[in-house]
């Protein structure tokens, strides 16, 4: 049976897609730093699904631990790397110390840059395989660091999907706007200042998420009214931008 990696299994955009992924047949390896939580979704996902579930657990800003997630690529077939992991910040980037700001760059941008690579060099010898990349619609936008690095994750995974798609490896950046998980709780956001029609349902995004993959997208962006604010990004004068850009576009939880 084929087998997929997630980062952040446990709840939100991380456990749809470990649902999905079981409901297609694929075995999972999970990842995430709270262990409770992991082994209780493990045995959850066995349990529905009949697949076999390994846990990792790691803390993906330790290089060692970050290490160990890596030769797990190196020691048995893995077909999909979903790449979920991550957490955003309230206050602005100069209120914030920067050693926080310096582990969500870590998490954010190095691990996908790590574990992609560690995913894709056998992928590559095998011919077949795909990364999902979770990023957010606020990499369209201009509002602080969360949004340069989902820019980056973004923009990394759309040139890679050109360069590897010849080698049979698909690679995908998927691109969600608010999403009903406890990301915003996390961050202490206050979620009733988001009109409800902004917010998408996690397993929803996710069954079309991977339609788009199948499809050979190398972005998706869930929802017709996502697609629509994407688009007029492109065309909208920053500073309007700016103003209407000042809370996190996502739904994941921190490994």
């Amino acid at each position: 049976m084929a087998t997929a990696l997630i980062t952040g299994p446990a709840t939100g955009i991380g456990r749809a897609f470990a649902d999905k992924l079981a409901l297609e047949g694929y075995d999972l390896v999970l990842v995430s730093r709270d262990e409770a939580r992991l082994k209780e979704a493990a045995a959850e996902l066995t349990r529905l699904h009949g697949v076999a579930c390994e846990v990792l657990v790691a803390d993906l800003t330790d290089r060692d631990d970050l290490a160990r997630v890596e030769e797990r690529f190196r020691t048995g077939p893995i077909e999909v790397l979903v790449n979920n992991a991550g957490f955003g910040q309230k206050k602005p980037f100069w209120a914030n110390p920067v050693e926080v700001e310096e582990k969500q760059l870590d998490l954010l941008v190095r691990v996908v840059m790590r574990l992609t690579h560690a995913a894709v060099l056998p992928m590559i010898e095998r011919g077949s395989g795909a990364v999902i990349n979770v990023s957010s619609v606020a990499g369209f936008l201009q509002r602080g660091s969360y949004s340069a690095h989902k820019s980056w994750v973004t923009n990394f995974s759309a040139g890679l999907a050109v360069e590897l798609h010849a080698k049979g490896v698909a690679v995908m950046a998927l691109c969600p706007g608010f999403v009903h998980t406890e990301f915003h709780e996390r961050m202490g956001m206050d979620k009733t200042i988001i009109p409800s029609f902004m917010w998408l349902d996690a397993t929803d995004l996710v069954d079309a998420a991977w339609k788009d993959l199948m499809r050979g997208k190398a972005i998706s962006i869930p929802s017709r009214r996502y697609k629509l604010l994407t688009a007029a990004a492109r065309f909208t004068p920053r500073a309007l931008i700016a103003r209407v850009s000042t809370v996190g576009l996502d739904g994941r939880r921190r490994a």
